[in-house]
């Protein structure tokens, strides 16, 4: 390995290169001994040299180099205990560039407790004294479904009572309302034996380790032998506890009963978060199903934010999964563990489902979000615009233009303004064009876009992160030829292409032009959508309004002292020109004054 190129300085040359070939953990620290970040690595000194060995692009990773001052590391045996290793440090330290887990809240667990009756109860507090929890659980009214079933399938104790067998034997207790109403089979005196209790309890455990087919089949023989036996009593009462289970099972999302103690995990990401999802299945059912989000500190890969949500949801929940089930393939070994990217069939069934259950995670944090700040909605899509268009800035500032005529007549054209994604109504701009005769759609563009730019130069004005034209290729062309060859701006443009029902079809971009792929439905294509039909309504809107007052323009107009709002008012009453001819001064009179009225009727004498 050659010396580092970059200007290391020799106390941190020294670590690099001195650091072992081996798996292990690193930290970084800064100049106050704080640990900024925590990684693993099956090679150390090979991953460490590489921060130090090339120069990095600007941004986080970059300022993280040039903070470290000094490198601490631990070597360990495998990649797996690296990964656990680096999990384990990162939540005690919380290292600013490391990825951070939004959701580190605490959720309950099931416990059973450690005592001679042992209890089952919901609790956030883990406690290291022999108690086994199961969970946790990230969905509450699972948790509280699955206690809900076993209360009802069996009368364990709830109360807080110390029975020792010490204690039961002497008579120091007595018994509570759950017992007489059959909630409790009353062990604090003795009449329910440990034997059968703990028979409850190891029932219990298999249901909340999700293994109920086995269960129901143990329970399934000793409800035949004890009918074989006469004990009918007794059998009916398993029965009973049988149909509950099985109604239960029947209610969980059931995948196929040949699938048992696999893992299953998803990701998503963009430029802020990863989402991960976990599914965990036993005995052919879904038990475990949870999805989280980290806050992306650098630019780590999904291999990399993967592998680590992997190694968080198996320590979380206690998985001894044999197999995990992935969408891509991951640099990752686990002692034990086989990785399985599925192509068809049950288990590509569950990838789809865990791909559909982490795709609508993101899409419901993105919309209380988007609930929460209203603008980071708009932000979001000018990234995507400048991200599809390979833009160097966000377009916070678009302008769309169109033209309306009819076989040229009336002709005009409009410029709608978008700023930060959202209509800016007081800069949209109505354009009578004065160059062009004839049906010249290319002309009028050119017209139109040289006199708003022109304009826009010599008074100074903030000229447009990006233009759109409604149309194809060949209005893009003409924009460019007064925007780049004429003006000498540089201001990107892209074209609005619409199909043969008048809709939003395809977004052009660059010279030659280039199809953009958009998807329909998505928020981007409507707010694009929303451009293209909001310059149309505007221009066309406009061009009616023109056409109408040329259509309603009439000899009223040439007489001098009737304006436009006494003409308004005469046609109002007199429906037209014919019918004002022919009223008398005194009918014109009532309804504009006999002033106006005088110069109505002379005027028209002398036309």
């Amino acid at each position: 390995m050659t010396e580092l190129e970059l200007n290391t300085n020799d106390y941190l040359r020294g670590i690099v290169m001195n650091l072992p070939e081996s798996p292990g953990c690193y930290q970084y620290l800064d100049k106050e001994k704080n640990i900024i970040y925590v990684g693993k690595a099956k090679n150390l000194r090979r991953r460490v040299y590489s921060y130090f060995s090339k120069e990095h692009e600007p941004g986080k990773t970059r300022i993280l180099v040039s903070k470290i001052t000094d490198i601490k590391y631990v070597v360990v045996k495998s990649e797996e205990d690296a990964l656990l290793l680096e999990n384990n440090l990162i939540k005690k330290y919380k290292p600013r560039y490391n990825v951070l887990l939004k959701d580190d809240k605490t959720y309950p667990s099931i416990c059973i407790s450690n005592e001679y009756f042992p209890r089952i109860y919901p609790t956030r507090r883990i406690i290291r004294d022999g108690s086994t929890y199961f969970g946790p659980y990230s969905h509450i009214p699972t948790m509280n479904g699955l206690l809900a079933l076993i209360r009802k399938l069996y009368p364990i104790r709830t109360c807080h009572l110390g029975l020792t067998p010490e204690a039961i034997k002497n008579n120091r207790f007595k018994v509570c309302l759950e017992y007489h109403i059959k909630n409790c089979l009353g062990p604090c005196i003795g009449e329910q034996s440990h034997e059968e209790y703990m028979k409850s309890i190891q029932e219990i455990r298999e249901i909340l380790r999700g293994n109920v087919q086995e269960l129901t089949r143990s329970m399934m023989q000793e409800m035949q032998t004890l009918a074989n036996e006469m004990h009918f009593e007794e059998a009916q009462a398993i029965k009973e506890r049988y149909q509950f289970i099985k109604n239960f099972q029947a209610k969980s999302e059931v995948v196929s009963n040949s699938l048992h103690n696999i893992d299953v995990f998803s990701i998503e990401q963009d430029e802020e978060s990863a989402f991960i999802n976990y599914l965990h299945i036993a005995q052919g059912s879904i038990n475990q199903a949870f999805t989280f989000e980290y806050k992306r500190r650098l630019e780590e890969s999904k291999e990399e934010l993967l592998q680590l949500g992997i190694i968080e949801m198996r320590e979380r929940y206690k998985s001894l999964s044999r197999e995990i089930i992935v969408p891509f393939e991951l640099n990752l070994e686990l002692n034990n563990v086989t990785f399985t990217i599925p192509q068809r069939g049950e288990k590509k069934k569950l990838l789809d489902l865990s791909i559909l259950n982490v795709k609508q995670y993101r899409a419901d944090r993105m919309k209380q979000a988007e609930k929460l700040n209203p603008e980071q909605k708009s932000v979001r899509l000018m990234k995507e615009i400048q991200a599809a268009l390979g833009m160097k800035k966000m377009p916070i500032q678009i302008e769309c233009f169109d033209n309306s005529n009819i076989s040229g007549s009336d002709a005009v054209a409009a410029c709608v303004v978008f700023k930060k994604a959202k209509p800016s109504k007081q800069d949209y701009r109505k354009y009578n064009l004065k160059t062009v005769v004839g049906p010249d759609d290319y002309a009028s563009m050119q017209e139109v876009v040289r006199r708003r730019y022109s304009r826009a130069i010599e008074e100074g004005t903030p000229l447009p992160d990006l233009i759109i034209t409604d149309g194809g290729k060949g209005q893009m062309e003409t924009v460019r030829q007064v925007i780049e060859d004429e003006l000498h701006l540089q201001i990107p443009i892209a074209g609005l292409a619409k199909d043969d029902k008048h809709r939003t079809r395809e977004l052009l971009f660059g010279f030659p032009p280039l199809t953009i792929g958009l998807k329909q439905n998505t928020p981007l294509f409507h707010l694009l959508e929303q451009i293209q039909n909001e310059v149309h309504r505007f221009a066309i809107t406009f061009h009616r309004d023109k056409r109408s007052k040329r259509q309603t323009a009439s000899i009223l107009d040439t007489i001098n002292g009737i304006g436009e709002k006494t003409k308004s008012t005469l046609l109002k009453q007199f429906k037209s020109v014919k019918r004002i001819r022919e009223a008398t001064e005194e009918e014109i009179a009532s309804v504009i004054g006999p002033a106006k009225a005088k110069i109505l009727v002379v005027g028209l004498k002398e036309t």
